[in-house]
This record gives C-alpha cells, sequence and structure tokens, in this order.
C-alpha cells in the first residue's frame, strides 16, 4: 500500500498518516480477532467494552493523522486504489467482529433477530464518530467520557437476547 500512495508523492502528512497506519492497524485487528478467544466467556457487553475503547483510541489516532494526508484528490485516489489492491478496507475491521457476534448469537447469547455485520458496523462507526468529534472539539466538550461513551455504544446495540 505504501508504495502505490508514494508514487510521485510529496512526502509530509502523507508519510506521517502511513507510518502510524502500518504502526496502529496490526495492533488494532489483532484486538478484533482476539475476541475469537471470547466466545461463549463472560457476558458479550462486558467483551465489547474494551474493543469500543481500543477502537476509539485507535481512530483517534489514525484521523487525525489520515485529515491532513487526504488534502490532495490525487492521494485519495490512489489510497483507495491501494485499500483495494491490499485487501485491507472495512472489511477486515468488520469481519472479525461480525464473526465473533455471529458466533455467541449460535450459542444464544444474543438473540436471534440481530444482524452481526450491521452490528459490527454500527460499533465501529460509533467508535469513529466519538473519535472524530473527540478530535474536532476536544475531550472535555466531546460529550460522556470515553468509558461512558464505550458503554453507550455497546447498550445501544441491543445485543442480550429478549427473554421468551
Amino acid at each position: 500500500m505504501a508504495v502505490s500512495l508514494r508514487e510521485d508523492r510529496s512526502g509530509g502528512s502523507v508519510d506521517h498518516f502511513l507510518a502510524l497506519l502500518q504502526d496502529r492497524l496490526p495492533f488494532w485487528l489483532s484486538i478484533l480477532h482476539d475476541l475469537s478467544y471470547r466466545i461463549g466467556k463472560g457476558c458479550v457487553a462486558d467483551n465489547l467494552l474494551p474493543i469500543v475503547q481500543a477502537g476509539i483510541n485507535y481512530y483517534i489516532d489514525v484521523q487525525s493523522a489520515a485529515l491532513p494526508a487526504f488534502t490532495s484528490p490525487n492521494v485519495t485516489v490512489r489510497f483507495r486504489e491501494a485499500v483495494r489492491d491490499t485487501g485491507l478496507g472495512p472489511r477486515t475491521e468488520v469481519a472479525p467482529l461480525a464473526a465473533y457476534l455471529a458466533a455467541e448469537q449460535d450459542l444464544g447469547r444474543i438473540g436471534p433477530e440481530v444482524d452481526p455485520e450491521a452490528s459490527a458496523r454500527l460499533l465501529l462507526a460509533g467508535c469513529f464518530h466519538r473519535a472524530y468529534l473527540e478530535m474536532f472539539v476536544g475531550a472535555d466538550a466531546s460529550g460522556p467520557t470515553l468509558e461512558a461513551s464505550a458503554r453507550e455504544i455497546v447498550r445501544e446495540l441491543r445485543l442480550d437476547p429478549v427473554p421468551a
């Protein structure tokens, strides 16, 4: 990915963004994949809370570097192409989270009406939105604390099975 973005590059913010992405993305993906070890253990909501907190922190780090890097339409187009070519698009984040939710659903720990993939996308969107607000208006003005935001995001997914 880095090579295709760096062709005819001016450096600076693009290099910073790529370095940050190469540093943070593997750790973030490992956190998501580690959910597979939590299947059937503990409370689903409790298992997701650290994921949401890590997601918010990941997006705060990455978004702050991404915005200046994408001021050029050429860089944006090359980034999109690189994401497609490497398969490192949004699906890499959604898949492990959706797989965890589907496995918990198979065990009856999440209601049958829940769409695991849509819920995974919504959880990640909540993380992204919270990070976006914190980046632009600051942690003190972006609403609830990070921990409270994580609880809200997980709670509002309404994953608990409804008693019969």
